[in-house]
């Protein structure tokens, strides 16, 4: 072998292994496990458990935005430890849980992290997403961007004129009523949430636009309800479109620094430069619970009201009936019959807000199945022990 070539092989090596002792053990672990597939739904456990806590750093993913924290963080202190008639420890690890935080009057009552995350991490939040974008719709509302969500989404993107989005309203996207034929089966790699992401936008077009306006309808706007990720991403792009600001500019403007997020945060980017409005969110769980006592307290940031005048209770109560019993929808909200309501995502990543009990739940997770509609029984489980966090509360003030 020539001189030449085992020198550039020596000094790979050495550029390597300099590498791999600088890496954290966040990226070493994600070096290990790096995914080949973009579809989450095919990766190994190991995988997810590598990438969950670095989507914005695996190179066959999207690329992101920063979302910038200010110079103030909102303060977490402690209060009395959570009476909790059950083994939190056996809990987590049914659920294969990363972060656990509960909040109850401002004061963290529990805070445990597994599977070696901690809270200087960050997890992915996936559909828990769809609550912050729709907060921003709230936002863009209170500042005269948006003049009503009666409006037209065509009138916020013209790229949308006649399909069948033309005479679809904000309320309805926001409600996931339009009527827009769609298919959210994770499993079937046919299926609209499998493909969109993937489609190759039309020239000068937002991906998301792009495909969603070859879509058809099956029901007129605001009689059926079907989850609908892509039209969580066409609300980004209506935010966008109004506000002249991307979404991750917007979120930090409106409520990630002038609230107190401890971190920066980051939004995954979809191929034509957008935000994935529907996902993809990488923040601290600490900072997932703070953006829960913002709701909590009614959108105040920096002591000034981020939304509009009755926004939340609006937003947050049921708007429509959903394919499951023990859950309604509300402005990207799931909610309960007893008021409170959640924002979830796959895979085990939920907000829990309970305004009654003054409660906030932040978790982060990798379950082994990606909802009960793959087959798990992990969402049914944690509303149970959303429950048993209530009846704790609940026994503090009996007499």
């Amino acid at each position: 072998m020539k001189k030449w070539i085992v020198s550039v092989i020596v000094l790979l090596a050495l550029a390597l292994g300099t590498f791999w002792a600088m890496a954290d053990k966040d990226m070493r672990r994600l070096l290990l496990n790096m995914p080949t597939d973009t579809d989450v739904l095919f990766w190994s456990v190991q995988q997810r458990d590598a990438v969950f806590r670095a989507m914005d750093r695996v190179p066959i993913l999207s690329k992101s935005r920063v979302i910038a924290a200010g110079d103030n963080t909102h303060p977490l202190p402690e209060g009395a430890p959570l009476d909790m008639e059950l083994d939190i420890d056996a809990f987590m690890e049914s659920q294969r849980t990363a972060a656990l935080v509960i909040v109850q009057d401002g004061k963290i009552r529990l805070e445990r992290y597994g599977l070696d995350f901690g809270p200087e991490g960050r997890w992915t939040s996936f559909s828990v997403a769809k609550s912050l974008t729709s907060t921003l719709v709230g936002a863009a509302l209170k500042d005269g961007d948006i003049e009503s969500i009666e409006d037209t989404v065509s009138d916020y993107i013209p790229d949308l004129r006649g399909s069948a989005y033309d005479n679809v309203t904000i309320r309805e996207l926001l409600t996931m009523t339009s009527g827009v034929k769609w298919n959210e089966d994770y499993a079937d790699p046919e299926s609209d949430v499998a493909l969109f992401n993937a489609h190759e936008a039309d020239p000068g077009v937002d991906v998301t636009v792009s495909y969603m306006r070859q879509l058809e309808s099956e029901a007129p706007p605001g009689t059926k309800w079907v989850y609908k990720t892509g039209e969580t991403n066409l609300i980004g792009v209506l935010v966008s479109s109004a506000t002249g600001k991307s979404l991750s500019d917007y979120l930090s403007e409106k409520i990630w620094k002038p609230f107190g997020m401890e971190q920066d945060a980051s939004w995954l980017l979809g191929s034509t430069g957008h935000e994935i409005s529907g996902c993809c969110i990488q923040a601290s769980t600490r900072d997932f619970a703070r953006f829960g006592l913002f709701i909590l307290g009614g959108g105040m940031a920096d002591g000034e009201p981020v939304l509009p005048d009755g926004w939340i209770a609006e937003a947050t109560m049921k708007q429509t009936d959903t394919d499951s019993p023990d859950y309604g929808y509300g402005y990207q909200w799931w909610t309960l019959d007893d008021g409170a309501f959640m924002a979830r995502g796959i895979f085990g990543q939920g907000i829990f807000i309970d305004p009654e009990r003054q409660l906030v739940i932040a978790s982060n997770g990798n379950w082994p199945k990606a909802s009960a509609r793959q087959g798990g029984d992990q969402s049914e489980k944690r509303l149970a022990f959303y429950r048993q966090v209530q009846l704790a509360i609940d026994r503090e003030s009996s007499p």
